[in-house]
Parts: structure tokens; sequence; C-alpha cells
């Protein structure tokens, strides 16, 4: 996974134009200590503008938050040191910087009503279908937030969005119509499939071995954890009819239909219950866990767990920052409280020769099959005799035979990026011989307008993007106080 997220994390991170306000109702990514001091600080001057600390974490708890989104569980601590979000977050709040900068030389500036306006349209804020600023003081403060450090963000974005204002591109209907044509242009090809399926090797043990030696390092064992468990199921705690009242005077803001709306205590009992249930076995919970760390209670059963198998969803990670010895204070999960101690955490190592075999056999003859189907792409092609398709454009997935629609989609996308006549499209585990036998411009289509029209804007946007950030680099100064990353 982590070598796929690396190849597309340019289409994975957020865009410069816009910074979602992601811990709003979420909460700021963990981060332990600060990289660049205490809050507070600052981490760059881009011309005359400060970047915070807290702008930084943003823009990092921003990316963290898209990346966890899309990959769920599987996205975690170690895999964003691997991908470096802290330095692709710290070049981006450079770069809108930068913007800002050149807003601030344009003379833009953005007012409390701009301000006013973006706060009301937060559902999180409201109470009865508008904006309460004791609700909203409430909830930024739930987030670890001020509504300084909020509403200098709001501003930001806004200076932004406005800057992208005058940039705002509209194609013509000339350039529309003639990019259509072009776009979705129809050729006339032949095809050949070569599968490595079809392929057969001699897989030479000395080979295989000497194969082994050069890449241990790709055969390791996964890093397991010894533990040491002891697990709190969630009972009734037969609240009474005063300790439901007093939740709910305390707490209605909490109880919600989906339209914003408060329920009613009759309404939201059930869910108060279930609250104050949770809350009187986590309390216990804690009691437990404070006798465990005097060691005047034990803990109830020891298991081993691979990193890949740790069975507690969003609170694996908390196993993952323990020391050997910690005991993690309880988490809720599948509605019993777990108290866990970590006893040893297991190393990858390399794995001897006998072990790796199965794997190492595999990826040697993929690799030897591989490199017989280059070989036999190569010797076809000129002379190649394969299946004729005519009309075939960009949309056509369902015309290929012998390919599935990923394949048929990739195998198009190269095509038509391709320069020269015939050539060969490599797939997962099969070759393409292609030969255009011939091209013709496609008919025009207004009702393909928009989707061509987002194209045209999304290549025109990148290219002015890549030159206005080359012009805002020199024209002002960046002045960091990491070193590292400049």
């Amino acid at each position: 996974m982590i070598t796929w997220m690396q190849r597309h994390k340019k289409w994975l991170v957020i865009t410069i134009w816009i910074s979602t306000i992601a811990f709003v109702g979420a909460g700021f990514v963990g981060w332990g200590s600060y990289e660049y001091g205490k809050q507070g600080g600052v981490v760059a001057v881009v011309g005359d503008r400060e970047v915070s600390v807290e702008e930084y974490q943003q823009e990092y708890s921003n990316l963290y938050e898209q990346y966890s989104k899309m990959f769920g569980s599987m996205f975690n601590k170690e895999l964003a040191e691997q991908l470096k979000l802290k330095d692709t977050a710290y070049r981006q709040v450079l770069q809108k910087n930068l913007i800002l900068s050149y807003a601030d030389s344009l003379g833009l500036d953005v007012t409390n009503e701009d301000i006013a306006k973006e706060l009301v349209k937060y559902n999180a804020f409201s109470k009865d279908g508008k904006f309460d600023k004791d609700t909203y003081v409430k909830v930024l403060a739930q987030n670890k937030m001020t509504p300084k450090i909020f509403e200098d963000s709001l501003k930001r974005n806004i200076l932004l969005q406005k800057v992208q204002i005058l940039f705002d591109l509209k194609p013509s209907s000339v350039e529309i119509e003639n990019i259509s044509k072009l776009v979705f242009i129809e050729d006339d090809i032949s095809i050949k499939i070569l599968k490595a399926s079809d392929i057969s090797v001699d897989i030479n043990q000395d080979e295989l071995k000497k194969y082994w030696e050069e890449n241990k390092n790709s055969y390791m064992s996964e890093v397991s954890y010894d533990l040491e468990l002891k697990e709190l199921p969630i009972v009734s705690s037969n609240p009474s009819d005063e300790d439901i009242q007093a939740h709910y005077e305390k707490f209605k803001i909490d109880y919600k239909f989906e339209d914003g709306k408060i329920k009613s205590l009759d309404e939201a009992r059930e869910q108060i219950i279930k609250d104050l249930d949770e809350k009187f076995a986590r309390t216990e919970a804690l009691k437990i866990y404070l006798k465990i760390k005097k060691d005047e209670e034990k803990l109830d059963a020891k298991v081993n767990y691979k990193e890949s198998l740790l069975p507690f969803l969003e609170d694996n990670s908390k196993i993952l920052e323990l020391t050997e010895g910690e005991i993690a204070k309880p988490f809720l999960e599948n509605n019993k409280y777990v108290i866990a101690k970590l006893n040893k955490k297991n190393p990858s190592q390399a794995l001897f020769f006998e072990e790796a075999l199965p794997l190492v056999t595999k990826d040697y003859e993929k690799i030897m099959k591989a490199k017989k189907l280059d070989e036999l792409s190569a010797s076809q092609l000129k002379d190649f005799q394969g299946t004729e398709i005519t009309g075939i454009t960009r949309e056509s997935i369902d015309k290929i035979p012998g390919l599935e629609q990923k394949d048929a989609a990739k195998f198009l996308n190269e095509l038509f990026s391709a320069t020269s006549k015939e050539g060969v499209v490599k797939l997962d585990g099969k070759e393409v011989l292609y030969k255009i036998n011939n091209s013709k411009f496609a008919d025009y289509n207004k009702a393909k307008d928009d989707v061509v029209k987002g194209t045209i804007i999304q290549l025109q946007e990148e290219e002015l993007m890549t030159n206005l950030m080359k012009k805002l680099e020199n024209t002002f100064e960046i002045q960091s106080s990491n070193k590292e990353k400049e």
C-alpha cells in the first residue's frame, strides 16, 4: 500500500487553493511533541507573514485526515512518517503563504462580514437552526481551539479564494469544440494480447537462492506484540430518572436529529442511558486500571498479535505507541473497555531462506516470466497479426476483447497518450501489442462540453500554478526556522 500511496501522492493531497478545516467535530491529529517548539511559535516567515505552529499543524492535520478517511484503519502515524506528510504539509503551508503575500501586495483584504458569512455555514455552530456564539465557543474548546485561531484560519481561506477568483479560467466555446474533437479522437487499431500465464520458466535452485541473498530485506517477518489484556463489558448502571434529567439538562445540545433539531428528553432517553452506562463503565475501568498499575489486580489473558492483525481498529494506535511494560488506559472496543499492557514488541527480522521460499519462488517466477514476456513482445511487435477493432475512443472500455474494464481503461489511456503508431502497453500479468491503422477527429458532441471544459481548466490551472509559484518564490523572501526542510 505504501508504494501505491507514494506514486499517487500528488492526487491525494489537498489543493493549494482550498484548506478545509478538518478538525471541527474531529479533533487535531495527535502529535506528541511539537517539532518546532511550543504552541504559539513561528515555523517560517514568508514576505511579511509569519507562519505559526498552529497554522502548520492544521495543514498537517488536514492531510492526515484526508489519508485516514481514504484508507481507514490501514493508515497510521508510521505510514504518515514514511510518506513524509510533515514535509508535504510544510511545503504546502509555505506555498499558501506565498499566495497570501501576493494577495497582500494586491491590496486584497478580508472583512469581519466575510468571516461572519463563513461562520454561519457551519452546522456544528448552530442552535435551533441559527448560529449560536456559546455553541461556537464550546465546539472550538472541545477541539482545543480558540475563536481567534479558528477565525485566522477562516481569514486565510477566504483570502485564498479571493485570489483564486482572479485566476478563474473560462475556456471559449471555440476552444471547447476543438479540444473536444481532439480528446475524443477515434482510432482503428489492431491488438494482440500476450499473457505471462502462458509462459513457462525453469527455476534453478541456485539462482533462486542467489535472488534471495540479494533481496533479503524484502522478506521480513512482521512486527508482533506480546500483550496482556483485561476486558470489561459495559453493563447497565441503572441510572435514576433524576440522573437522566440532570445529564440531559447539562448536555442536551449533544442530542440532535440529523436536521440539527435538539431531541426532547423522551426522544433522547435511550441514548442518554447508553452514555451514562458507558460513563459508569469507564469510571470502573479506570479504577481497575489504577489497581493494575499498583499491582493490586492482575490482567486476565496473554496474547500475541502481528501488527496487521491487531483487532482494536481505531485504537490500534494506542498499542503501537506503548513502550514495553507500559499499560494503556482503558479504551472502548465492541461495547467493552479494554486494558492492555505491552510486555514485548518483537521486531521485524529477515526470514531464513526456507521460511521465505514460497514468497521468493513466487516473486522470482514473476520476474522471469515478465522478462520472457518483454522479449516475446519485442520479437512480435513488427509483424504481429492481431484482432482489428474500429472506432475506438478513450471511452471504449467495453470494446477491447480479452481485457477486463480496469485493464482496458489503462490500455486506452496509454494508447491515446502514445506518440507512435505501434507499441506495447504493459498491464498486470500481460502485455498488449497495438498498431494504429487509422485515426480521425471525433464529431463534436455538445453533451460532452462539461467534461472537456473541466479537462481544459485542470490543465491550465496546473500550468498557471506552477508558473505562479516560480514567480512568487522569486518575489517574496522565505525565512525558515527548520533548516532541514528548506
